[in-house]
């Protein structure tokens, strides 16, 4: 019964600090909307100090409220003014709530791309934009070969909302997997990693051939819950996860990751296959070794 009370009074603190900020956040989006030039600059400065404030409560929250340890690594070097990608395992949704805990006000604030059509979302489509959340269009295979004149426009309708972030700093987030892991999935793509789903080169290239100039560095983030079962939202929010590993280590972006055509070019395609199938194996390596090491303690 604690464990519930628990959760249902963290839950109602992170309702309230969302419906006090959200309102704040969505003026200031319309603003932006409104303005042009130096006002609208001004109106999207407003908006991230929104949302990092946002979050940095609801870091709070979880520090008084839940015992939750948060095992950062390799955090030393973390910077404001440069741009991340950064590439993670992905679980659960505590996911989310540990980046915050690793990267809110110690990197650029995170963002996703997202697809175009959830600009039209009520209200959370305005917030996006407004926190400047690039949107991407992809055509499918069939569409193109229905269109052949559309093709490559995909790619340039995403680099043009990337434009922005020649301006100012940014930290993009990619989950390679597409999906959480689990058990179920796990056996049914007949994965190669122990601790992971196949990884998904096409998203990660997309990506950097959008934004690779952009980039200053990698931050290849592994999590790792050592207790045993991977915790669900709740389960946070209730106090019953002990620990979780954040571990981050940060990889220079080799320029050679972009300068091509995944689509249409089989060698550059095979090149970023290999580097991403590199990158996992290693991950996959590192989730053992902290699990070792959490149950050799």
């Amino acid at each position: 019964m604690r464990r519930v009370l628990t959760g249902c009074f963290v839950t109602l603190l992170l309702l309230l600090n969302t419906l006090t900020l959200i309102g704040p956040l969505l003026v200031f989006a319309l603003l932006k909307l409104v303005f042009q030039g130096e006002m609208r600059d001004h109106c999207s400065k407003a908006v991230m100090w929104i949302a990092e404030t946002w979050a940095e409560i609801d870091k709070r929250i979880f520090a008084l409220c839940i015992p939750t340890r948060w095992d950062i690594r390799g955090d030393a070097g973390l910077r404001r003014d440069t741009s991340y990608l950064v590439i993670s395992n992905h679980q659960s949704w505590v996911d989310i709530p540990a980046l915050i805990q690793v990267f809110n006000r110690r990197t650029p604030f995170f963002k996703f791309f997202l697809k175009k059509e959830l600009i039209w979302v009520p209200f959370l489509g305005l917030a996006w934009w407004a926190l400047d959340y690039p949107f991407m269009k992809r055509y499918s295979k069939a569409f193109l070969a229905r269109n052949p004149e559309l093709k490559g426009k995909d790619l340039e309708i995403t680099k043009a909302a990337c434009e922005l972030f020649k301006r100012q700093p940014v930290t993009i987030v990619n989950y390679l997997e597409g999906t959480r892991f689990t058990p179920a999935k796990h056996r049914a793509q007949a994965s190669p990693y122990e601790h992971l789903l196949k990884p998904k080169a096409g998203g990660v290239a997309f990506v950097l051939a959008a934004m690779g100039e952009q980039l200053d560095a990698i931050l290849d983030v592994t999590v790792v819950y050592p207790e045993g079962k991977t915790p669900g939202f709740w389960d946070l929010l209730c106090g019953t996860v002990p620990r979780v590993i954040v571990d981050i280590r940060t990889r220079e972006l080799d320029p050679a990751l972009w300068q091509g055509d995944y689509e249409n070019d089989p060698a550059f395609r095979s090149q970023v296959q290999e580097w991403v199938n590199q990158l996992w194996l290693d991950k996959n390596t590192r989730i053992a070794q902290l699990r070792q090491e959490f149950q050799n303690l």
